[in-house]
């Protein structure tokens, strides 16, 4: 089997949520590839000088993944993916983020020419793939985000309480601050509501938020960053899933809170709509609208039948994303 180089910030040992690297290269391990992964030195031009160091000084690698992001880490990827091409090892991106065509957009004909010469563009989602299409990478692969399903057991939700959970970084971008607001509209309907939100602090927003909630007068629950086997226990306390994100791709938590069976509301923003029919595995709600969400999760109370369906729906959904299902596409294209 081949020895694979794997690149990207692997820094849940510092309390981030775990990424891309975190997931799949252990799944690609058990498969038999022979995988080391760089980096986990938390401080950003650090972190790049030893992903390029690694290039340079671990040649025995037949090929490197490289995941790839719309942020400033972004030029973690292309530098690595240069020095890759000036030593002839065959490198392969991984396209996260739903903010990707608009970072191309403003990327000159060298840079977009960096991705051209990869053996491969891995697109999570057709959004994306559709998005990337007039960059003229003719060597995109659709190969979706995996899960392990024997994680996540299924809980089938029909007569609802208005119990809310939210799991996400907290970072603008996922606008967590509007479950302040969808909080306050709810109480009016169902003085029993409760909202938990479950994430690590990304941009000062957790703070904010916390210190907004308590002058509100607010009882909401912040668990802060939780294992996966923590969060996933978690949920059972809980009969909905919110996703109140601005920017989207194909956000591994929602495919996670449909295989524990949450009827899911999200935004239906990015990739979201190639996710989630709505009112056939979710709900669909615009943007920045606390409102149309509120009224999306009295629905789902007032309609225990639909609560029912979208659960069950959810499940199906989650399980086309099970490894046993997508391991076969990364074994075609790894070789």
């Amino acid at each position: 089997m081949k020895k694979i180089l794997y690149l990207g910030n692997k820094l849940e040992k510092h309390g981030f949520s775990p990424t891309s690297i975190d997931t799949l290269l252990p799944l690609l391990a058990a498969e038999g590839y022979t995988v080391e992964s760089v980096s986990s030195v938390k401080n950003k031009p650090l972190r790049l000088l030893h992903m390029l160091s690694q290039v340079i000084l671990k040649r025995n690698f037949d090929l490197v993944l490289i995941d790839t992001y719309s942020t400033s880490n972004f030029w973690y990827a292309v530098l690595s993916a240069k020095l890759c091409r000036l030593f002839r090892t065959p490198y392969i991106f991984i396209l996260h983020g739903g903010n990707l065509e608009e970072r191309f957009n403003n990327s000159s004909e060298g840079i977009l020419n960096v991705f051209r010469n990869a053996k491969a563009n891995v697109v999570p989602s057709n959004f994306l793939k559709d998005k990337l299409q007039k960059f003229q990478f003719r060597n995109m692969v659709f190969i979706p985000n995996s899960i392990d399903l024997s994680f996540y057991n299924f809980k089938e939700r029909r007569s609802l309480k208005p119990g809310i959970l939210w799991v996400r970084a907290f970072n603008k971008i996922y606008n967590p601050q509007i479950v302040l607001e969808i909080f306050d509209e709810l109480l009016k309907f169902y003085p029993d509501a409760e909202v938990c939100m479950v994430g690590p602090e990304k941009d000062g927003s957790l703070e904010k938020i916390k210190q907004i909630s308590e002058d509100r007068n607010l009882n909401i629950r912040f668990k802060g960053k939780l294992t996966k086997p923590e969060w996933t226990k978690l949920s059972k306390e809980y009969d909905i899933f919110i996703n109140t994100t601005l920017i989207d791709n194909t956000p591994v938590s929602v495919i996670e809170a449909m295989a524990l069976g949450l009827p899911v509301v999200s935004t239906n923003v990015g990739g979201i709509p190639y996710l989630i029919s709505d009112e056939e595995n979710g709900l669909l709600v615009k943007p920045q609208d606390s409102r149309e969400m509120v009224n999306a999760i009295k629905k789902l109370l007032e309609h225990p039948k639909l609560a029912e369906k979208l659960s069950y729906k959810g499940r199906l959904t989650a399980e086309k994303f099970d490894w046993t299902d997508v391991k076969q596409a990364w074994i075609e294209l790894l070789g």
